[in-house]
């Protein structure tokens, strides 16, 4: 799979197929030196290798020569952002989007992809502009499909089907591209409208630095071009091979290890640019064709990476009279494994917001463009995420009958006693600005709705590691408030860290007259010593 797909994807970016075959060498030594995962295919994917293209597109490069080394060039710090996060430890990252929003954009980018290497099965120019406006263009020009093209692509994207529906351990890939191949040299397809791959050099690849005009550099300098896009294809191939990782290691039992997954794409992305080749990430389809051949550990990447070696010195000329129409279904048939169907459809059965948050990161990506897809997830994964930090739930609680010393949610758990004349108040959530203000409202609507009227309240701060300024003021300006209306209040479960940001930051003066207690049933039976009458009413 790897040889067929590398060379496809290289179509992807732009690049000439050789470029896939060097990134195969490179990701796979890399990956089974440094990776912490025993199935885990890395080399390019079909998600790096279009927003590659449109990235270095998007920058209208002056000729060819110029488009490989800025290729390189992205590649590389590619390769850089990755280390420097493995180095910082910032594997958490990923975590930041939501599930549902990854797998929308991806379901997105396979739809995109799809479209782009229509023209290519159909033998007709390429329409510009976003997705739904090159779709339009075809169905327009339908007239115009070169037949032998659309009968030689559309034979072998039957054939990637059927062969995979047989069984996952034949390598449907290899198999038609080894047909299309002979059928194009014995028929000379290419001498009757079939475009075809054409020479591919042969030999090792050999290191080279990018070596960029020195008056184009400078126009790319100032805006930091490259560095937006190369953090959010790092973010795309992080987030997918992370997933793909954390699936296999589930099912054999063991642990990835997140920030050395980092370091791992990282060296393989540097190796890939410098030999000139593409961004290099977790392969879910490859990945598990690997496992279902019984891969045990990176062992197979360096047989696979030996046997792509063999390819680039020795059998590149076989792949002259390689179909393009060929290497479109291969593509086709690989992204339409990410086109996740039933999962979208249960992420509408689960959470219809969280659904349609993915279903806004899909059409971003057709209607605008990889990259501003990629932004659109983003932004509504972090939205979401403040959105629900600020709004977080908050509980009254109250004694567990029969449990001496434990208190749970009233509201959740009606067999709880509440203790009349006390307010027990739990945020659950970390306090800081975004909800300090629905904190302050929370607990003055409960103590406003207490019945027999509040005569103290204990906050529970066992949620809280640390207090931000808005949060320590709004404390400060709830203890006034209660002290003016003769309202006692008790804390509990006050972390170390809480405890010296309260004093750095003279909070603990304002709260001089305020209890701390280790734990909410030490506070309330202090509480019942003082009001005896007090626990003969809980109810």
């Amino acid at each position: 799979m790897v040889v067929p797909e590398g060379m496809a994807y290289a179509g992807l970016a732009g690049m000439p197929a050789q470029a896939g075959l060097y990134t195969v060498f490179a990701a796979l030594v890399a990956y089974a030196i440094f990776g912490t995962s025993r199935q885990l295919v890395v080399v390019a994917t079909s998600a790096s290798a279009v927003m590659l293209a449109a990235t270095v597109t998007a920058l209208s490069p002056p000729d060819q020569s110029t488009y490989f080394v800025l290729v390189a060039v992205l590649v590389l710090i590619i390769g850089a952002i990755f280390v420097f996060a493995g180095i910082l430890k910032l594997g958490f990252i990923a975590n930041f989007i939501s599930r549902p929003v990854m797998e929308g954009f991806i379901f997105g980018l396979a739809i995109f992809i799809v479209v782009k290497q229509l023209p290519k099965l159909l033998g007709i120019h390429a329409g510009t502009g976003n997705t739904f406006q090159q779709l339009t263009y075809l169905f327009n020009h339908l007239g115009q499909t070169n037949l032998l093209v659309l009968a030689v692509g559309g034979i072998g994207l039957i054939l990637l089907f059927v062969l995979h529906r047989l069984s996952r351990r034949i390598p449907a890939g290899l198999a038609v591209l080894v047909l299309g191949i002979v059928v194009s040299a014995v028929f000379g397809l290419s001498s009757h409208g079939v475009a075809i791959v054409g020479k591919i050099p042969t030999g090792l690849p050999s290191f080279i630095l990018p070596d960029i005009h020195p008056a184009y550099l400078w126009t790319l300098l100032p805006r930091w071009a490259l560095l937006p896009s190369a953090l959010g294809i790092a973010l795309v191939i992080y987030s997918e091979g992370l997933g793909a990782a954390n699936a296999f290691a589930s099912k054999h039992d063991y642990e990835i290890k997140p920030n050395q997954e980092l370091i791992s794409y990282g060296v393989a992305n540097l190796g890939s640019g410098l030999l000139g080749g593409l961004p290099a990430g977790g392969s879910l389809s490859q990945s598990s064709v690997n496992d279902s051949a019984g891969a045990k550990s990176a062992v197979s990447l360096l047989i696979a990476a030996a046997l792509g070696l063999i390819t680039i010195v020795a059998l590149t000329p076989l792949f002259t009279t390689l179909p393009e129409a060929v290497l479109a279904a291969i593509i086709i048939f690989a992204v339409s494994h990410l086109m996740k169907w039933r999962q979208m459809r249960q992420f509408y059965n689960i959470n219809r917001v969280e659904f349609w948050l993915g279903m806004v990161a899909l059409l971003g990506v057709l209607i605008l463009d990889v990259l501003q897809g990629l932004a659109i997830a983003v932004l509504f994964s972090l939205i979401l995420v403040i959105y629900r930090s600020s709004r977080p739930y908050g509980s009254v609680l109250g004694q567990v009958p029969g449990e001496p010393g434990a208190y749970t949610d009233i509201r959740r758990h009606p067999e709880t006693r509440s203790i009349p004349g006390l307010v027990i108040f739990r945020f659950n959530s970390p306090l800081y600005f975004a909800n300090a203000s629905l904190f302050h409202s929370r607990l003055n609507e409960l103590i406003s709705k207490s019945v027999p009227p509040a005569r103290a309240v204990i906050v529970d701060m066992v949620t809280n590691d640390q207090l931000d300024i808005t949060s320590i003021e709004m404390l400060e300006k709830l203890t006034v408030e209660l002290e003016r209306n003769h309202i006692e209040i008790m804390v509990t479960e006050v972390h170390q860290p809480a405890r010296e940001m309260a004093l750095r930051s003279g909070l603990a003066e304002h709260l001089d007259k305020v209890k701390v207690f280790p734990t909410v049933d030490a506070a309330v039976q202090d509480f019942l010593k003082r009001n005896p009458t007090e626990g003969t009413h809980s109810r």
